[in-house]
Parts: C-alpha cells; structure tokens; sequence
C-alpha cells in the first residue's frame, strides 16, 4: 500500500516533537518523507528507553514512514546537496532558529526561486516575527505563556504542566493541516508558499473562548482541578476500591439522569441544582453528593449502574489498563510495527481511518543515515559525488 499522499515528497529538516509529528502525519498518508538530520541525529534519539542506540520510543513513534539522510549543513557542499534535493520536493519544512535558514543562504526566497511551487513551512515556538522570534521555543514554555499551566490544577497548589508534550503534539497537527491547505491552493494556483507556525499560537488556541470571556467578567479564573467552571457536574471521581472514573454532566438531560441514578432526583428541583449555571456556582454540593455515591461502590459496579442508565461516564485508564481494554484491542488503536533489529514495537495506529484512502504502514522509524545513498542517488547524484561528499565528511551513511 501506499497511501492517498503517495507522490509528495517532503524534505523534513525538523527535530524534537513539533515538526516531526507533522510530517509523520504526512508520512502515514502515503508522503516520501525524506528527514535531514546532523551527524549526531535528532535529540529524540537519545531521550527516553531505548532497546538500540539512537532509537528510543518516542524517535520511533514520531518518525516512522521516513527516510533519514545526514548532512552536516554547516559546510557549503551540503546546503548546495540540500538544495538540489528542495528542487525536487513538494514540501520543505524546517525548525531552525528564525533567521538561520537566511544566514545559510537558502532561505524561502532562494527555494522558491529554485522550486517556484514548493510549501515551505516553518515551525518555532514563537513565530518567525515578533518580539520573542528569537528566543529558543520548547513547549514548556508555551504551555506556561499560553495560559493552559495557569488553568491546570488545583487552586490551593502550583500551576501544572501537562505530562507530555502537548503543545508540539497539537502544533503538529496544525502544521500537517496547513501543508494540505498549501497544497491544495498550490495545486488550483500553480504556486507555493511560506506557513509561518508557531508553538505559541497553537497552544493559545486551544483555551477556544478564554480571552472574550476575560473581557467580558475582567476576571481571571482560578483552577478547578478536574471540575469546570463550565458544567457540573463534571469531574474526576474515587470509587471504593480507590480506582478512578470521569464523568460529565454538561446537559440538563444528562444532570438530571445522573441525580436520578444516585437517588438525588430531588437536586433538579432545587433551585442550587435546577440549571448548570446554578449547579456551578454550587459545584462543591453537587460534587459532595456524586462523589459520595462513587465512594460507596467498587469502580466496576459504578460503572454498571450508570452505564446502564445512559450516562456518560468513564473509568480513568493508566497506560496499563489502556493497552489491555477490549476496545481497544478491536478496534487496533495500538499496534505492533516490526523492526528488523528491535522486533516488535507497539505504537498508536494510524489516524484518522479512512474508508477509500487509508493510510499506510510502509516502513519503522529509521536508522541515523540509513537511507542517504538511495535518496541522493534518486536526486541525481552519481556514486562518484556521493563518495566525495562522504570523503569530505559532509553526509554519513547507515549509523552502525
């Protein structure tokens, strides 16, 4: 199989989370997804658990579905290899520090004279303009400057970061959005373009109404935990046996369904409880009387009863209870992608699913340089100027 992008071919000079998820998504869809890296390989290589060296769990979630071609693009010889290959791409997206490209003397004005309908997208953490343009963008920092840290948690205890990296991961999902978008316009207009994406903004737009309703009350919302300011009820609960479930209330159906599960068909008649924005301002009450029907059963037996009646409810999963859930397992969100040297490795499966163009599994995350000599060669490059480019010290083969 391969896939409804087949044809694309996307240069990937990205490292960390951000860039690489986008053109994992690409990659997924069927793209030639080509990733340059420096001889010592994108940093995700080294971070986290790894079975071989230079290939650690998230590098192999991220970057599966590419090529890896190593340049040291720091020497003349290997810009000059760099832009031979952009002449011959659909698609160029790179994560250097604003400016770099222009320093180097490729940037978007030079591929897009070279490669007139080339996508170039630009990934950083603040923009390419602005006053923190400059500044290194982790998603640490724009998941604090964005507002989410400060809506995250308890109101009694410190802001909380997520546990992952949300920010790139969500960033990621718009840049493989905006390259199809350029994609398209390109292919009604017959011409490239430059997307400009940020850390900051893609963070900042997952708050959805937070600013206009900052201008509308002028008041900055303290942290609720796992409530909500809102719906109610709506949080995380303890069941008996000390296991977890989530549940949400946020129509007056399902309110009114969930009190009458837990023998409190009374609260909808009461003023505190007669509307969402009354069991809001009375959230504490509403989650004292759920939460104290949760403490009297075991999470199965909660689970049963409410599930029964119709509510929306959930069991709140670690990665254990995930990879071991029937649904799961049916449906093959995880899957198993075999690697000659690192056997098999589970992974999220490819999403979203589509019924005529699905995407397609056609190779494992690569070795550093596994594929420079085949993907020069496909350039143009004889095997003379490869082994002098190699000579020179400018591209490296497989990492051994």
């Amino acid at each position: 199989m391969s896939g409804p992008l087949a044809g694309i071919r996307v240069i990937d000079i990205t490292i960390a989370v951000l860039g690489p998820v986008a053109t994992q998504l690409l990659g997924d869809m069927g793209a030639e997804v080509i990733k340059i890296e420096t001889p010592e390989g994108d940093p995700m290589r080294q971070i986290g658990p790894a079975r071989h060296p230079g290939m650690a769990a998230y590098f192999l979630n991220v970057n599966r579905n590419k090529k890896s071609l190593v340049l040291d693009l720091k020497r003349p010889a290997a810009q000059a290899a760099l832009l031979r290959l952009a002449a011959t791409a659909d698609v160029f997206m790179e994560s250097f520090r604003p400016g770099t490209l222009e320093e180097m003397e490729i940037g978007p004005k030079v591929l897009l004279t070279i490669n007139p309908g080339l996508v170039i997208a630009r990934v950083s953490g603040f923009g390419q303009t602005g006053p923190y343009a400059p500044l290194p963008g982790f998603g640490t920092l724009v998941e604090a400057m964005s507002g989410l840290a400060d809506r995250n948690g308890f109101p009694d205890r410190e802001p909380v970061l997520p546990p992952l990296a949300l920010a790139d991961m969500i960033a990621g999902l718009y840049g493989s959005f905006a390259v199809m978008t350029a994609l398209r316009a390109r292919d009604r207009g017959g011409r490239g373009q430059i997307i400009d994406l940020s850390l900051l903004e893609a963070m900042f737009s997952v708050l959805g109404p937070e600013a206009a309703i900052y201008r509308q009350t002028g008041v900055v919302k303290e942290r609720t935990g796992s409530g909500s300011h809102t719906s109610a009820p709506r949080n995380v609960y303890r069941c008996q046996d000390g296991r977890y479930v989530a549940l949400s209330g946020s129509t007056q159906a399902m309110a009114r369904r969930i009190f009458g599960v837990i023998g409190r068909a009374d609260m909808i008649a009461d003023t505190r409880f007669s509307s969402n924005a009354a069991r809001v301002q009375h959230r504490g009450l509403v989650d004292e009387a759920v939460g104290g029907w949760f403490a009297a059963r075991t999470r199965e037996e909660a689970l049963a009863t409410m599930r029964k009646a119709g509510v929306t409810v959930g069991p709140v999963y670690t990665i254990a209870d995930a990879v071991a859930d029937a649904h799961f397992r049916e449906r093959g969100i995880l899957v198993d992608v075999e690697d000659a040297e690192l056997g098999a490795v589970p992974m999220h499966n490819i999403v979203p699913r589509l019924s005529q163009s699905a995407g397609a599994w056609r190779r494992p995350a690569p070795r550093l340089g596994e594929h420079t000599d085949a993907v020069l060669a496909e350039a143009g490059f004889d095997g003379e100027a490869i082994a002098r480019l190699k000579h020179e010290g400018v591209l490296q083969s497989a990492f051994q």
